[in-house]
């Protein structure tokens, strides 16, 4: 007999009770709400060369009817070796059916890994800026911070033009800031439609000296061309390695367009792992509910349950 729903959201909870306990801090809770997780894997060793992160989306239908929707990251990981790696757990997949199989996934990363650590493979080389690697020594940080990478404002001016620079610099909206142990992370939103205006908004943006003294200004956009029915998009980490991708990837998932989300962290000196993905998340989804881009949760519920109503209506109209 099929699973039922309940049944699979039990078996989902169950899932990742178990592998938030097996992997502690290496487990991240990207959106709850979307079922969004990641998890960080190495190599085992003492001081780790070979590291991933494997980001999954788990559907309704998981783990019975539907596979999880996953996303490897990692500067190193490209081409051949991206698809390979992806052929193995499609295999897993495969292998068993109906299964929940996201430890299987994590431990056949891991093994692949420590071969690569083991082989006479060179180590990947990776310029590491994110707070895994920074210390601080504490509130003064905003005065000696110093970003070391080129400015992310100009990384725009290849796609735009001269004859957009008249262009309206839209109305740039505020969230509401969340602080998690002396980190303070903070959303800002803007309706976009030409990568002229994304540039604009930045800009403005990096005016205000708090901003612009940000730790890690992270930032994603999505426009939509009518035209071409594709989507022009492109994201920044600004140092916190991954966390731009991420955030598109939620913007992708969200399927909101025409918009820029920035979200600008100042770090207070404390590690804080996998926690500051997910209050970038976070920011991110709150300012793009409070704007009107995506539905609240309560708003999402309350549209299911119509929904479902009109489903079981039409169906006992279908059997009269």
């Amino acid at each position: 007999m099929a699973a039922s729903d309940t049944e699979r959201a039990q078996q989902q909870i169950d899932e990742i009770e178990a592998l938030s306990s097996i992997y502690g801090e290496d487990w991240c809770v990207v959106d709850e709400d979307e079922k969004i997780y990641c998890i960080k894997i190495n190599d085992c060793l003492d001081q780790p060369k070979w590291t991933l992160c494997l980001q999954v989306i788990l559907p309704p239908g998981y783990p019975t009817a539907e596979p999880p929707i996953y996303q490897l990251n990692a500067p190193w990981l490209r081409g051949q070796d991206y698809m390979e790696l992806a052929n193995v757990l499609e295999e897993i997949y495969v292998q068993n059916l109906g299964e929940s199989i996201l430890y299987l996934w994590v431990e056949k990363i891991r093994e692949v890994l420590i071969e690569k650590a083991q082989s006479s493979d060179p180590e990947p080389d990776i310029k590491k800026t994110s707070e895994e690697v920074v210390e601080d020594d504490g509130d003064d940080f905003l005065l000696d911070y110093q970003p070391v990478q080129e400015d992310p404002i100009k990384m725009l001016n290849y796609i735009t033009s001269e004859s957009q620079e008249d262009e309206e610099l839209p109305f740039i909206h505020h969230g509401n800031p969340i602080t998690d142990r002396r980190s303070t992370f903070q959303a800002h939103l803007a309706p976009v439609v030409t990568p002229r205006q994304v540039k604009r908004v930045l800009e403005q943006l990096y005016e205000n000296k708090k901003i612009a003294s940000a730790t890690h200004n992270i930032y994603a956009y999505r426009i939509y061309c009518e035209d071409k029915q594709t989507f022009l998009q492109d994201c920044e980490d600004d140092g916190e390695t991954a966390a731009g991708g991420r955030l598109l990837h939620l913007m992708q998932i969200l399927n909101v367009h025409n918009v820029l989300v920035v979200v600008s962290r100042w770090y207070g000196g404390i590690l804080l792992g996998p926690d500051r993905f997910k209050h970038i998340n976070n920011c991110a989804r709150k300012v793009l509910v409070e704007y009107n881009y995506i539905p609240s949760v309560e708003e999402s519920s309350k549209q299911a349950g119509k929904s479902k109503k009109i489903r079981k209506d039409n169906k006992k109209r279908t059997e009269h």
